[in-house]
């Protein structure tokens, strides 16, 4: 490694990119060496089986600042994403695709936006050349899920980012969460901005993506919804709506009563005297889960850095 960190860290997931790993560390250390800051580019191969690993070590002997970290497996996106953030120095860390759909000749928007404060830059996409049904549609709905679940004003919450390099390094992503960015960082304080960049199609290679990622992203908003929900306390979410249930189950039991002392209508034999038992029981069970949850947060918050991925080669750097 080199003394200093560098002012910036590219970090790129890459599964199976061998026709577009050249071409992806050609331009992108000619777009960083033109904008006259220190940089490292930190390519995952996220337990690639082409050639990828092997024009990965090629390329570190052209070129000085390319860093390949080799995970045993392949894990998806996010795990790699979070291996590159991991073993990044930079004072701004810049995540990107390899695909070339995020263009290296546009980091420079991202690195000046990000001059002005800003916690995180996100490329907002324009001139989307991908099909309606499949991906443009879907894209816009989750993202507008998103912004009102978070209150993240970003309008492409997915691709293209900017992150300053302390607030990504902390962040603890999960499966998922690269879609999330923007809105991690909005929940936690940080402040966001969002430059429009452009979506040309793909270098070469065929896309690892299809529908059935939607409905991935929709459970991914609702644990983001219920994250958000609970503030860190689930008690306070599951007590809630616990509390709801039991003062209905109150109002229908103080009526049973009512008919039952000034009617005569019988009680055990009522079909709502038992959705009153089954709400006085769904309303504990809820309490009691609020509780439960609430120790294996601490548990987990206790744990902590254990990391969802083994690193089995790491290449290049000074």
């Amino acid at each position: 490694m080199s003394e200093a960190a560098p002012a910036i860290s590219i970090v790129t997931p890459m599964h199976n990119e061998e026709a577009c790993v050249g071409e992806f560390v050609r331009r992108t250390d000619a777009a960083l060496a033109a904008l006259g800051r220190s940089y490292e580019i930190i390519l995952v191969s996220d337990g690639s089986t082409d050639g990828t690993e092997r024009m990965i070590r090629e390329l570190c002997r052209a070129h000085p600042a390319l860093r390949g970290v080799f995970l045993s497996r392949n894990g998806g996106q996010c795990t790699a994403m979070h291996a590159g953030i991991q073993e990044s120095r930079g004072d701004v860390v810049v995540v990107m695709d390899g695909d070339l759909q995020h263009l290296p000749e546009e980091i420079h928007l991202l690195v000046e936006r990000m001059d002005g404060g800003a916690a995180l830059v996100s490329g907002s996409r324009k001139g989307r050349s991908e099909s309606l049904v499949l991906r443009r549609l879907p894209s816009r709905l989750a993202n507008w899920m998103l912004r009102r679940v978070s209150g993240c004003p970003v309008r492409d919450m997915g691709g293209f980012k900017a992150i300053r390099g302390d607030i990504a390094r902390s962040l603890r992503l999960r499966p998922g969460h690269h879609r999330l960015l923007p809105a991690l960082v909005w929940m936690r304080g940080g402040s966001v901005d969002e430059v429009f960049v452009s979506a040309p199609p793909r270098f070469a290679g065929n896309s690892h993506y299809g529908i059935g990622r939607s409905l991935d992203v929709l459970f991914d908003i609702l644990m983001l919804w219920f994250q958000g929900a609970t503030r860190s306390r689930p008690l306070y979410l599951f007590g809630r709506i616990g509390l709801v249930v039991l003062a209905i189950d109150v109002a229908a039991g103080l009526w049973l009563l009512w008919e039952r002392l000034f009617r005569g209508e019988p009680l055990t034999e009522r079909p709502m005297f038992f959705v009153v038992v089954m709400l006085f029981l769904a309303a504990l069970f809820l309490v009691a889960m609020g509780f439960v949850l609430e120790l294996l947060s601490d548990a987990v918050n206790g744990i902590g850095g254990t990391r969802p991925y083994v690193v089995r080669e790491r290449v290049g750097g000074a």
